[in-house]
């Protein structure tokens, strides 16, 4: 079974920055997308950046410019870099892994919080 454990999350002021980490039981390399998502009380769960396997990568244009997905093939690791916080960024935070079409995996979440 794939597990998947993200890291980093917190409470953070508007204008601050935070570095969320997937760390994953399989080799990252055999996703076919591994992603981070979040929902915000009352919201559905909406993607925020994914990375393709060959390396594209895909941000929602509400994050685009200000955070950074990125993937540590050695350890395992998928990282999402977040700068210029703000306050509409609180959410809870998800690692999403694609094996396959039929194989999805989902972290348990971290929460991120932004307020002054």
């Amino acid at each position: 079974q794939v597990q998947l454990v993200e890291s980093g999350g917190g409470l953070v002021q508007p204008g601050g920055s935070l570095r969320l980490s997937c760390a994953s039981s399989e080799s990252i390399f055999n996703f076919a997308a591994m992603g981070w998502y979040r929902q915000a009380p009352g919201r559905q769960r909406e993607l925020v950046a994914i990375i393709f396997k060959w390396g594209d990568i895909n941000y929602a244009d509400s994050v685009q410019g200000r955070f950074t997905i990125s993937r540590d093939n050695a350890k395992n690791t998928v990282s999402l870099q977040m700068n210029n916080i703000k306050a509409e960024d609180t959410a809870v935070y998800y690692c999403n892994g694609q094996l396959s079409i039929m194989k999805n995996y989902w972290g348990q979440g971290t929460q991120v919080t932004v307020s002054s």
